[in-house]
């Protein structure tokens, strides 16, 4: 370990409290239920995400501080059936379950391995986050940036104050959760946006997680009745091939054809570079794999204007344009609270 993750150990080290979601163990061992990888974690040691970590047999996790805060488009997570053209002010600590090379935001969450990436601690209190909300006009406050499973004592904390607010509350995750921190996060969260990143599980474990724990995941979401959109980013050479995307688009149909499935252009990022960007037949190809599946909303995102017809929402029933978009802007909004005006089928999402 270099100086510098020492240093910012340390430093994280002292925003943190005991966390919620583990058990005590004998010899001073902590399993910690954040994420799908279970970590027994000795003490003195930190688990796979390295800000959770056992001090004397008591687990301390990620507390009081942002890593980054902004204001975005409700789309840019991206939720598409969720009070369109709406705004989520959005919150992300440090650290990371997976290590995927092409992160988007690996200068956050690969700060604790990796000695190129760099991120500011900047201590906040979760009821300044909610003001600021407030302030800005959001409707929602949505934990993301890093992977918002391993900080969910202070997601929660966020969210019982927003709830108290009127807000709404989401995560933007890789989906690699457990059956206690989705119980522990039901009472306070409301849509949960997961990252199927591949229907191959050897593809999952160079990322640092199993394919099954992700597919599980999503099953409990909607069983649990989270309001869930899915995103694939379509990695050239990767997980673009006609057969896995026609096997990611049959298994979220197999859950509920009415879950929305993004599915995203690449572009080179972190350490994966050289192989280009998605070209946009590529993702026009697995849009129609989408919708021979059986999927009611399938979405074409990253290359706004290329293929137009793709950003929108289309009543499933009639055809009628519901919801019109130019990337993250919305042109035209026909819905009728929570139905299709001309045929009045109900639109599956989190209307007003």
């Amino acid at each position: 370990m270099n100086a510098q993750s020492t240093a910012l150990e340390s430093a994280l080290a002292q925003y943190t409290q005991k966390g919620e979601l583990y058990e005590t163990l004998p010899n001073g061992k902590a399993r910690c239920f954040a994420c799908g990888h279970r970590c027994l974690i000795p003490e003195g040691r930190p688990g796979v995400c390295k800000v959770r970590f056992n001090e004397g047999g008591e687990l301390r996790v990620p507390f009081g501080y942002a890593a980054g805060l902004q204001c975005d488009p409700i789309e840019k997570k991206p939720f598409y059936h969720a009070l369109p053209g709406s705004s989520a002010m959005s919150f992300g600590m440090m650290g990371c379950d997976f290590h995927c090379l092409y992160c988007q935001n690996w200068l956050s969450s690969q700060v604790l391995r990796d000695s190129n990436a760099a991120a500011s601690l900047h201590p906040i209190s979760a009821r300044e986050i909610v003001d600021l909300a407030l302030r800005y006009g959001a409707r929602f406050v949505t934990s993301t940036y890093n992977e918002p499973l391993i900080t969910s004592e202070w997601a929660v904390s966020v969210f019982r104050l927003a709830k108290e607010k009127g807000l709404r509350t989401s995560y933007v995750s890789n989906g690699n959760a457990t059956p206690e921190v989705l119980r522990y996060l039901r009472p306070w969260l409301d849509m949960y946006k997961v990252d199927l990143k591949s229907f191959r599980d050897k593809e999952y474990r160079k990322l640092g997680g199993k394919l099954e724990t992700v597919l599980d995941s999503i099953r409990r979401l909607r069983e649990m009745e989270f309001w869930v959109e899915i995103v694939t980013l379509c990695v050239p050479g990767l997980n673009d091939s006609e057969g896995e995307m026609r096997e990611i688009a049959q298994f979220i149909a197999s859950v509920d054809r009415n879950i929305p499935w993004h599915i995203t252009a690449f572009h080179e990022d972190y350490k994966m570079r050289g192989i280009g960007r998605t070209r946009g037949e590529t993702l026009l190809r697995a849009g129609r794999i989408g919708k021979e599946a059986g999927l009611k909303f399938v979405y074409v995102g990253n290359l706004p204007g290329y293929a137009p017809e793709w950003e929108n929402t289309y009543c499933p029933k009639c055809g009628a344009l519901l919801i019109e978009r130019n990337g993250y802007f919305i042109k035209k909004n026909s819905m009728h609270k929570d139905a299709c005006p001309q045929c009045g089928e109900r639109i599956a999402g989190v209307w007003e």
